[in-house]
């Protein structure tokens, strides 16, 4: 997730400005100056799909890789945009943050996610979350850091 994220900033032109992938769903609050942001995250969601699917289709040691692929495959058939397997859900839930008050809320929510989730005792624990660059430290992925 993590490369594609960083392939997306350097050749796709988007804008990232907070980020905190979880086990089964991704925060992210992302700006673009290059085209389309729907076709940027759609490319983002093609690319990990292939990749993750095949990563859990070959992990001997993961004991449900069969069930998940099934259902995978299942989803893909019952949609007609898929050729083969279905990884995310379908479209995304894009929020526009028209205000400095709505932006703080969801910035705080997004760095908070692995706290609620119990993996972390504070948000700049997390490794993979760009909480870490809001508390002075380098993150894994080059943020634009909100004032």
């Amino acid at each position: 997730m993590l490369d594609s994220m960083k392939f997306c900033l350097q050749q796709k032109g988007l804008e990232m400005y907070a980020y905190c992938p979880m086990t089964n769903h991704l925060h992210m609050i992302i700006g673009t100056s290059q085209g389309p942001l729907e076709f940027i995250v759609c490319d983002m969601k093609r690319h990990t799909s292939k990749y993750l699917y095949e990563l859990i289709e070959q992990d001997a040691e993961e004991s449900r890789s069969l069930w998940m692929c099934w259902l995978f495959r299942r989803a893909g058939r019952q949609n007609s945009a898929n050729n083969e397997h279905q990884f995310w859900q379908q479209g995304f839930h894009p929020i526009e943050l028209f205000n400095s008050q709505m932006l703080e809320q969801k910035l705080d929510y997004t760095h908070k996610n692995p706290v609620e989730a119990g993996f972390v005792d504070e948000p700049q624990d997390y490794l993979y979350s760009s909480a870490r660059d809001y508390c002075g430290s380098e993150g894994l992925i080059d943020v634009i850091v909100l004032d």
